[in-house]
């Protein structure tokens, strides 16, 4: 039960490329499929306003909102336990 994990991205942002670090780290322990959509694209602007994401990165748990802003690794690991995430070892 892969989680797939959608990081709605925008160009030149820091807490984009730390969120996309958090999940590099993360998924060596969970087996979570990460996409990346451009919040400048249609489908990313789209997602942006069908979850309410105030600024980027959103990022989305199997098509439902997680965070948005700043992700915090401790509390992803965590969701992902709690929600029974496969993981690796």
């Amino acid at each position: 039960m892969t989680i797939q994990v959608t990081v709605l991205s925008a160009p030149h942002c820091e807490l984009c490329e730390h969120a996309k670090k958090v999940l590099a780290r993360v998924s060596a322990d969970y087996d979570i499929e990460i996409s990346v959509i451009s919040d400048e694209s249609e489908e990313g602007r789209a997602l942006m306003m069908e979850h309410l994401v105030a600024f980027p990165p959103g990022v989305l748990l199997d098509g439902h909102l997680f965070s948005y802003g700043r992700l915090s690794e401790r509390r992803l690991r965590r969701q992902l336990e709690r929600s029974g995430a496969p993981r690796f070892r």
